[in-house]
């Protein structure tokens, strides 16, 4: 029995464990991660680097096209709260390997994202290097807010509910 138990535990820490480890988790910062070229990057093409999170509270929304509206009541709601710039951003990062839509449409709704919600940083993620990263859920709408120091503070994959957008809200307002 002894024997069965320590194969198991050996197989648990081989497969298992580095899942675990991975996966970003509240109070840490995330492994570094960065989008360009083939991977991705923002609308004008340049790279995104995840630790330009800091020195500012960061809200990221990773979407899959196809849920793209999922978290409006969340991204209305922090568009109300009038955040300071110099002490809050967002990010939305597009997870274009989620969906069947040709890029050049996705891109061209980024574009018009963009010049309604200009304080918002747009990037594309073509290959889920995110997804891979990060352990976030895959096809789906995902938000995550970082401190200051680039360590997670919120998380939720899916759709936020009204208790939750407040507090997503509750955490920005006590780490700006």
């Amino acid at each position: 029995m002894k024997v069965l138990a320590k194969m198991l535990m050996v197989l648990f820490s081989l497969f298992l464990a580095p899942e675990v480890t991975l996966a970003v988790e509240i109070g840490q910062v995330p492994t570094k991660v960065e989008l360009k070229e083939k991977f991705g990057g923002r609308l004008d093409g340049t790279a995104w680097r995840s630790d330009e999170m800091k020195g500012k509270v960061y809200v990221l929304f990773y979407v899959d096209p196809d849920e793209k509206d999922t978290n409006n009541d969340a991204s209305e709601a922090l568009d109300k709260e009038k955040f300071p710039r110099e002490k809050f951003q967002s990010v939305a990062i597009i997870n274009m390997a989620a969906t069947f839509m040709p890029n050049f449409l996705i891109s061209s709704s980024l574009k018009e994202k963009q010049e309604r919600y200009p304080g918002t940083i747009y990037v594309r993620d073509y290959k889920k290097v995110i997804v891979n990263a990060w352990k976030i859920a895959d096809d789906s709408s995902n938000v995550l807010a970082f401190d200051r120091a680039g360590k997670l503070i919120f998380r939720k994959d899916g759709k936020l509910n009204p208790e939750e957008i407040q507090k997503l809200i509750k955490v920005i307002k006590e780490n700006l």
